[in-house]
């Protein structure tokens, strides 16, 4: 295929969905079936375009070099432009590859999950707004073009999160994820603003693509000293939109709350679009962060962000009741293995295990929604049945179990919580397909050897971990410990998760009624299930024991694919058995922890979790660190009490005393001008109207209609002119 055609369908791959979103927004809003049909069909049109692009530009081999690209002149700036377009080089073809198939994927599934919303139109006008500015965002070829469907990404998950407006949690978790992101994507515009006074250009190529560039901000000092470059600088002002966009510490604390919003809204996020854009982002300009040098401030504060990041995100989703929350802060986690990847230099490593996380964490969410969906059709099958039995409609023999609903379920059924795991219990045996598929996808998540997609890519971050550490890079040592722990917390969180859904009694009528979710809902799940098993392997070692031999040429596929689109290549590292070793003790251990405490003795109803054990510990986990509290009494309060005395001070103070004041004023001297009317303008308007009135009257007297009178008066008349002339003629 010629790259002009290749051109035209990249320019056609993001607009069916946002197409989409205009037609239901302005036309068939009210009609649900035909909205959700053009919803999925824009989406299914973007992948299938989106997918001919990526199957023929992987066998470019110059497409490192010489990407697909086109752009249009757009802004005017005195004499140049700012110029528009498209791009797929190898990065962008392998997010065109993954943003597409998943966002289909959460399409499909959602027309099952939303089918009984009264906003399901609304809800895919947004969704289709959501997956086509992450597919511009995706083949944007300036970071201009890019910032614009990033906010975009913005408005949508305010929109989403959101969705639920009547719940106060719902549009308080907006606004908080709104307000949050905000403070990044301010460091990323600055970031924008420099680069363009640096270099004239925003685009991509003209910058990542050109060494000459790269090196001449890399020796350029920063604007503001600090002894780093204009390089690092540049990095790190743009890094703080990935802190932003993807749930970094400390803007961490938007995305947990994120989960107010419809599951399937939660899969786009932590998946296809919102929190991957950061990390796509930070990896696009990693050659900045290259050439300004591996031991740069840059490199260094991306790597401790990770790295606790990585930490947090684990710890307190090992105290997490919510199915959801637990997920999201697996993702904050993960994230954190990717940024902390980046800082220690690992980009393919970083690109890898985004996109394997993507497919297993789009499967996870999915699931958790298959789940809460099941859950909440058994609590209401509970609640109906009982009505009917204890009003004499129905037996024992009929309803089964109904008489051991809790009645805590019935008097006030608004208090069972669906997301609460804790309510669940013993739903393989209900939910067969949901169970296993998420099986897969929670293996994948903790990295079960050889047989996850999670595995190879979370080994290949622990393999150049371990190479540069072994280098003495100290950054390196830190993440690779700090890593390898939060990865056993991966295992041990999953492995609670796991048992406590599906394993054990039914802890709840609600979880003892559920039932499989519609083929609509499931199949997706099958799908994703069988990317999250094999997509692992497009990039294992060449000399990875077995499996590199049996790859042959195949393996380290996707390394040498992306690797052709940095100016400065990184090395391939030795293989080793240590980081190996150190991936398969981690899911030993969390696996064997969690199936010890959770598996082999599933919780039973009303039993206290082992996990609460820990006391103080589990309080402070729960509560995530009180960094909301925090958050709360360092920003949130001082911003409150400063805005209350500006009103009181300032508003009512200053300004309305000045806007008083000048009301009182214009008052009086309206009252003189009111004055000066009556006396003055008034007074002889009415002088002069009365003068001539009176003369009228008086001369009306004359009009007798008499000819004698009249001729008397001219004799009078010309009598006084004789007399007048007479006198002043001398």
């Amino acid at each position: 295929m010629s790259r002009e055609l290749l051109q035209t369908l990249t320019w056609l791959a993001p607009l069916p969905p946002l197409l989409a979103f205009a037609v239901i927004a302005l036309f068939t809003h009210r009609h649900r079936q035909t909205s959700s049909t053009i919803a999925v069909g824009a989406m299914l049109a973007s992948a299938i375009l989106a997918l001919i692009v990526f199957f023929n530009v992987i066998g470019m081999p110059d497409l490192g070099k010489a990407p697909i690209r086109q752009s249009i002149p757009w802004i005017p700036t005195g004499e140049t432009f700012l110029r528009i377009g498209i791009a797929v080089d190898p990065l962008g073809a392998t997010f065109l590859f993954m943003v597409p198939v998943t966002c289909s994927l959460i399409f499909i599934y959602s027309t099952g999950y939303m089918a009984s919303d009264p906003l399901y139109s609304r809800f895919f006008a947004f969704l289709s707004l959501f997956g086509g500015s992450m597919m511009g965002l995706v083949v944007s070829d300036s970071l201009l073009a890019l910032f614009i469907f990033w906010e975009l990404m913005g408005f949508c998950s305010y929109s989403l999160i959101g969705f639920f407006y009547r719940k106060p949690s719902a549009y308080k978790a907006a606004v908080k994820a709104f307000m949050t992101t905000r403070v990044g994507d301010m460091l990323l515009l600055l970031g924008m603003v420099y680069l363009y006074s640096q270099t004239g250009t925003l685009n991509f190529f003209d910058i990542l693509h050109n060494e000459e560039a790269l090196r001449l901000l890399a020796e350029t000092p920063a604007v503001l000293g600090l002894g780093i470059s204009a390089a690092g600088m540049i990095g790190v002002l743009i890094f703080g939109g990935t802190v932003g966009k993807s749930a970094q510490f400390p803007l961490h604390v938007w995305l947990p709350d994120a989960m107010e919003g419809p599951t399937p809204v939660s899969a786009m996020i932590h998946a296809a679009t919102m929190v991957s854009a950061g990390v796509f982002m930070l990896l696009r300009f990693f050659p900045l962060f290259q050439f300004a040098g591996h031991d740069s401030a840059a490199f260094t504060i991306v790597g401790v962000i990770g790295a606790i990041t990585a930490f947090l995100g684990a710890t307190i989703a090992v105290a997490q009741y919510d199915i959801k929350r637990v997920l999201a802060f697996s993702t904050i986690s993960q994230l954190g293995f990717m940024v902390a990847a980046v800082g220690i230099g690992a980009y393919i490593a970083a690109g890898f295990h985004l996109l394997t996380h993507a497919f297993f964490k789009a499967l996870l969410f999915l699931g958790s929604g298959s789940v809460i969906h099941g859950v909440e059709h058994g609590h209401h099958h509970a609640a109906h049945a009982h009505a009917n039995h204890h009003n004499g409609h129905g037996s024992d023999e009929a309803h089964g179990h109904d008489d051991h609903t809790p009645k805590s379920e019935i008097q006030n059924p608004e208090s069972f919580d669906p997301q609460d795991m804790r309510n669940m219990g013993g739903l393989r045996h209900r939910m067969p397909v949901t169970f296993w598929t998420f099986l897969i996808g929670g293996l994948a998540l903790m990295g079960f050897p050889f047989i996850t997609a999670g595995f190879w890519s979370k080994d290949e971050i622990f393999a150049d971990a371990f190479h540069a550490m072994s280098e003495g890079n100290a950054l390196a040592l830190i993440v690779f410990l700090v890593l390898v722990f939060s990865a056993t917390l991966t295992a041990f969180y999953t492995t609670r998760q796991i048992a406590m859904t599906f394993f054990g009694q039914p802890r709840s009528a609600a979880a003892e009624h559920a039932t499989e979710s519609a083929p609509s809902m499931t199949i997706p799940l099958i799908v994703l299930a069988v990317f999250a098993l094999f997509l692992g392997f497009i990039n294992v070692p060449k000399d990875f024991p077995l499996f590199g031999a049996i790859l042959g040429d195949g393996a380290y596929w996707l390394k040498n694919f992306l690797m052709s689109g940095l100016v400065e290549k990184e090395p391939t590292i030795p293989f080793s058995l240590v980081p190996v070793l150190f991936s398969l003790a981690v899911v030993a251990i969390g696996l064997g922890l969690g199936y010890v405490v959770y598996w082999r003795r599933p919780l039973q109803a009303g039993q206290t979790d082992p996990v609460e054990k820990l006391g103080g510990l589990f309080t402070f986990l729960h509560n995530r660190w009180y960094f909301d509290e925090l958050y709360r009494a360092i920003f949130i309060r001082p911003m409150q009490w400063a805005a209350d005395n500006y009103s009181r001070l300032v508003d009512k103070g200053v300004i309305d005393a000045v806007l008083e004041g000048g009301y009182r004023a214009g008052s009086v001297v309206a009252g003189w001008f009111r004055t000066f009317d009556r006396v003055v303008v008034t007074g002889i308007s009415d002088f002069i109207g009365n003068t001539v009135r009176n003369i009228g009257r008086e001369g009306r007297e004359l009009q007798s209609g008499q000819v004698q009178n009249y001729l008397l008066s001219g004799l009078i008349a010309a009598v006084v002119l004789v007399v007048f002339f007479l006198v002043f003629s001398r």
